[in-house]
């Protein structure tokens, strides 16, 4: 396959997740967009390592998967305590939240 058929796939995810984060208001459906936009990420970094035949990149988005799983566990909480506290996980109501 060619690069830039990555490189097309990256960009669709990307832009789908950044119009989820944009339009979404309900936590949990954000935060999937941020995992979209990650795995786009992804997808570049290893097709371009793969281009360099050079495991950098492979190696780097193996990092970016552990920063990705840590956001979700913090996120998560996040809503969680969101739920606990208002009944809701809009995050239009999170400015609410404030001491």
């Amino acid at each position: 396959m060619l690069l830039n058929q990555f490189l097309l796939l990256a960009a669709v995810l990307f832009c789908i997740g950044v119009y989820g984060v944009l339009v979404r208001r309900n936590g949990i459906l954000v935060l999937m967009s941020i995992e979209i936009i990650l795995n786009a990420v992804n997808i570049n970094l290893v097709a371009f390592g793969a281009l360099r035949e050079n495991v950098g990149g492979e190696v780097f988005a193996l990092f970016v998967i552990a920063v990705a799983a840590a956001e979700v566990g913090i996120g998560l909480a996040i809503v969680l305590l969101m739920y606990r506290n208002r009944r809701s996980i809009d995050f239009a109501e999170a400015d609410l939240l404030k001491g």
